[in-house]
């Protein structure tokens, strides 16, 4: 037999709702159905044996209808729709102050796809809820049990198969963007546990309901038309569950067909059935004895599984293999506005009409014992109240019961509060009033030229507003709109507008804080080891923390402290004023800004993935170094941050050998910038402060010597290989190619890398004669020469600034090349006229400011020294690269007159010239000293290795056979090196 037929407590409400389907639609159709669905839906949540409590989310009138229930009731199972992991948390909320949230984390996810890590679960408490009344009663009321019955933090991600971990509902017109409050971003991209979500899901009616109820968001009809009516007290228990399951009703079936949300709500309501049914069994607990506390949605449910009676046919899939690490974060009424797209202040409001509510209503609400932060009511004592203990915390002892109707005996009060006209509240002109002189103060203090006239409109606005919306007394949605239209006129002066100032005012965005005791170990280790600073860290805000370390040493343990918090948390936690930490250098007094109560969710978030912030920050370094996406750069970060905050040897040498890794299988040059930098500081590091060079870092010079060499050639041809990663490159070949060459390697790889480079841009082309340059293969002469060349070509000219752009980034490799670059950028300036260079000078420019902006200071000092310093000598001053070569000095040219030749000279001075053969590397005998002074042709055939040598320096042609001749053979010896024995003569002659 159906509901229908069984019950007959409603049977006149559907009388009249038939008379109104057959009045509006001409007779039965899909609106007489859903008109007595719903009625079917309250009878069936009436009627069941276990009693459900439907709430909504953050609603006053639920957490006074809830406290007032449990007076009554006392029920010694309170079945709480909360994700059932989360369970051993709440006996912390008492160390909070609230609002905070319960959140399960999970950083590394086993069973879920990698990209939607790390996984977050937040449910937000505040104190104006049903749900905190119920934990609070089922925790400090002696034989109570409190079971958490929703899915698990597992399945909320199992159920969630196309990964929208975002809210499907847009937020309303007036609901801030996330991050736009400072407390707004306290629940990051973490996913809501929405308990009591109670908000129409067709766009179509909940738009109706607007525009009928003449308000502008769907906080303000909650407020007017439900919190109103079911929170002033006259509707009682039976009249409160009734419209809430009438509501939920409604939404739930005029809900769009989305098959994927409409899933995952009756999977829910499965899970929930499946496992209070499950405690029941267990326990053997009496349904009348408890009490089932969830959302109206979720109440007016028609799965076959609802009711103490219902089908045992839903099979809970087990968890996946992810650890969960669970927690309380704080929280804030704008970030449980943000997240759950609540109009701005709605939250703020309700917490003030709770306050309001209690000292209308007398009830007195349950509070943790020990509540931080927890604020009592002004109740007025009246002769009810004066025999109860007077407290308005948790009660001391249960009250007796008072009778209550069973669930399934209860009549129809719905018809009644249906067809009863809305009490009229009336108007508190002492509120009101109070409430337009704190507006105008608050105005004041904004920077806003407000008054009393002021005051006094927004008054009457309010009172107007109020009554072309049928409303008796202003709601602070009215007042709202009056402050604005009233005080704010063009502009905002100060940093809040009047809208702002309102919410502040009816309560502000209440941020919660967990309280030490509740912390997990890393934070509260962090606490400890800051002690010594003397500052309250719970405390938000920022606050100075000043360290000696010269007369207090004990605060360089506080000051690693603080610089691992600053690698760790998010920007303004920890922000230095003062003091650096570098490679090699430690300060002796710091300064710091510290912000570690505002991002305490930072602090907690971490104390998941460690027990303390060394093992974390090794965690991390490790996984950015190890990470699929790791570059050499990235690698060689974590091995400086292992040294300059862990001072762990055996970590940094870990993530160097690795980085030989990486960088063997790199084959672009997008970091050569990055790795040369660091490279360079960790090099002059570690031979300031070893005595031997990490094997590893020998090992890196040596690869990437060979690395980059190889890569040369492909670079310079390369479009998408920028002139800057190209000088990196040849900055890391020329700065470390002493230490390579020690290590082994081959100097004629670079050279044949150059010499196979053949650049088309213009200013690759000038970062390779810089190099050629570096090399010896091009004199500074010749350079110069092709520079003049260049501006001599008209066809050439609009490209120049492209090849001083190369010229000046090559000072990274080629340094000495500062006054070469100062004469080529000063020829442009002197040869070319005005008509080319005065719109080829921005390009000049632009070009210098994007490709060399770090080394234009380089380029200036080398200028400063060249030009003269004032005007007056500039007329006369020569540049030194046009002015003539010096003569020689009288001394010298008499001194040369008297030198011997080169065949009389060696002979003269054996032990010299052996001393140069031994510097050059040469083995040989001298001839003794009675012997005749040989020739110049014969010197040179027997010392052919020197001549090799002094050749090569001299940069003379010619090569030194793989075949020699006899050293008698002088004649032969002198006519293949011509222009070196000629050379060595005058060299040694003083020619």
């Amino acid at each position: 037999m159906s509901t229908r037929q069984e019950s007959t407590s409603f049977a006149a409400l559907r009388g009249q709702l038939q008379e109104a389907a057959a009045a509006f639609a001409g007779g039965p159709d899909a609106l007489e159905g859903i008109l007595l669905g719903l009625v079917d839906d309250v009878d069936r949540a009436v009627r069941e044996p276990l009693e459900i409590f439907p709430v909504c989310h953050h609603s006053p009138a639920s957490a006074t209808a809830m406290a007032r229930r449990l007076r009554e009731k006392q029920p010694k199972v309170v079945y709480l729709e909360l994700c059932e992991d989360m369970a051993p948390l709440l006996t912390e909320l008492r160390n909070c102050r609230l609002p905070v949230a319960v959140q399960a984390f999970a950083g590394d996810v086993d069973g879920f796809p990698v990209e939607w890590a790390p996984l977050s679960v937040v449910a937000p408490i505040t104190e104006a809820s049903a749900e905190y009344q119920a934990i609070a009663y089922a925790l400090d009321t002696p034989g109570v049990e409190l079971v958490l019955v929703d899915r698990s933090s597992d399945h909320v991600f199992q159920w969630d198969s196309r990964g929208e971990r975002a809210r499907e509902a847009a937020p309303e017109g007036t609901a801030p963007a996330e991050g736009t409050d400072p407390g707004a971003g306290l629940h990051g991209e973490a996913v809501g546990v929405e308990i009591g979500d109670l908000r129409p899901r067709f766009a179509e009616l909940e738009e109706h309901l607007l525009r009928h109820g003449k308000v502008r968001h769907w906080s303000e009809w909650w407020h007017q038309y439900v919190e109103v009516p079911l929170g002033d007290g006259t509707a009682d228990h039976d009249t409160y569950r009734q419209v809430m399951f009438l509501i939920g009703s409604l939404f739930r079936r005029l809900a769009p067909g989305d098959g994927g949300r409409v899933r995952v709500d009756e999977d829910r309501e499965r899970y929930m059935w499946t496992r209070m049914r499950e405690h029941l069994s267990a326990t053997g607990a009496d349904p009348a004895d408890c009490l089932y506390v969830c959302g109206a949605f979720h109440a007016a449910s028609r799965v076959p599984e609802f009711g103490v009676d219902g089908a045992d046919t839903f099979s809970i899939s087990p968890r996946t293999a992810t650890t969960w690490q669970y927690g309380l974060i704080p929280s804030s009424n704008g970030a449980i506005e943000a997240q759950f797209g609540l109009a701005a202040g709605s939250v703020s409001i309700a917490s003030t009409e709770w306050a309001k509510s209690l000292r209308r209503t007398g009830v007195r609400p349950y509070r943790l014992a020990g509540q931080a932060g927890a604020k009592k009511p002004a109740t007025k004592k009246t002769a009810a109240t004066k025999s109860l203990s007077g407290r308005t915390g948790t009660a001391v002892g249960p009250p007796s019961p008072s009778p209550s109707p069973s669930p399934s005996s209860t009549g129809d009060h719905l018809s009644g509060f249906l067809h009863r006209a809305p009490v009229l509240d009336g108007l508190d002109e002492a509120e009101l009033l109070g409430w337009s002189v704190d507006i105008v103060r608050a105005a004041r203090r904004g920077g806003y030229l407000a008054s009393t006239a002021d005051a006094i409109a927004v008054f009457e606005t309010s009172i107007l507003l109020a009554g072309m919306r049928d409303r008796a007394k202003p709601t602070p949605y009215d007042f709202q709109d009056a402050a604005v239209t009233c005080i704010e006129k063009d502009r905002v002066p100060g940093r809040r507008d009047v809208r702002r100032l309102v919410e502040i005012m009816m309560g502000g965005d209440r941020i919660g804080q967990v309280g030490y005791e509740s912390l997990p170990p890393l934070a509260r280790d962090v606490h400890d080891r800051l002690e010594p600073l003397g500052l309250k860290l719970q405390q938000r805000g920022v606050q100075r923390a000043l360290l000696d370390m010269v007369s207090r040493p004990e605060l360089e343990a506080c000051s690693d402290v603080l610089w691992m918090l600053r690698r760790l948390m998010p920007h303004g936690a920890a922000r230095p004023i003062m003091g650096e930490r570098r490679l090699g250098e430690r300060s002796i007094q710091e300064s710091w800004d510290l912000a570690i109560g505002t991002h305490q969710r930072a602090l907690i978030e971490l104390g998941y993935e460690g027990v303390s912030i060394e093992q974390v920050l090794e965690q991390r370094l490790r996984r950015d170094a190890y990470g699929p996406r790791a570059t050499t750069a990235t690698v060689l970060a974590a091995v400086e941050d292992a040294t300059l905050y862990l001072r762990s040897r055996r970590l940094a040498d870990e993530l160097g050998t690795h980085a030989l890794k990486v960088l063997a299988t790199e084959r672009s040059v997008d970091g050569a910038p990055e790795v040369l930098r660091r490279v360079r500081a960790l090099l002059a590091y570690y031979r300031t402060s070893e005595p031997v060079l990490p094997a590893w870092i020998e090992s890196f010079v040596k690869t990437g010597y060979a690395h980059y060499c190889t890569l040369l050639p492909t670079a310079f041809r390369d479009e998408d290989a920028t002139v800057g990663q190209v000088a990196a490159m040849l900055g890391f070949l020329f700065s470390m190619e002493s230490l390579a060459l020690s290590l082994g390697c081959d100097r004629a790889q670079l050279e044949l890398a150059v010499a196979q480079s053949h650049p088309e841009e213009p200013s690759k082309t000038a970062l390779l004669w810089a190099a050629q340059v570096q090399l010896g293969t091009l004199s500074r002469a010749e350079l110069r020469a092709r520079c003049d060349e260049l501006l001599d070509n008209p066809l050439v000219v609009p490209a120049y600034p492209r090849y001083l752009s190369g010229f000046v980034q090559a000072l990274e490799p080629v340094p000495g090349l500062a006054d070469v670059v100062v004469e080529a950028v000063s020829n442009a300036f002197g040869r070319l006229p005005d008509a080319v260079l005065l719109p080829w000078l921005p390009l000049l420019i632009t070009t210098l400011r994007s490709g060399a902006a770090e080394l234009a200071p380089l380029l200036v000092r080398e200028a400063g020294r060249i030009f003269p310093g004032r005007l007056a000598p500039l007329d006369a001053w020569v540049p030194p690269w046009r002015a003539p070569a010096a003569p020689l000095p009288a001394s010298r040219a008499e001194a040369a007159v008297h030198v011997p030749r080169g065949a009389a000279l060696l002979p003269e001075y054996p032990a010299a010239c052996e001393a140069v053969a031994g510097l050059l590397g040469c083995v040989g005998e001298w001839a003794p000293s009675e012997a005749p002074a040989p020739s110049g042709a014969v010197l040179l055939a027997a010392h052919p290795a020197a001549c090799d040598a002094v050749a090569d320096l001299l940069g003379c042609d010619g090569g030194w056979p793989a075949l020699r001749t006899s050293a008698s053979d002088g004649a032969a010896l002198t006519a293949r090196h011509p222009h070196t024995a000629k050379t060595l003569e005058a060299l040694l002659s003083g020619r």
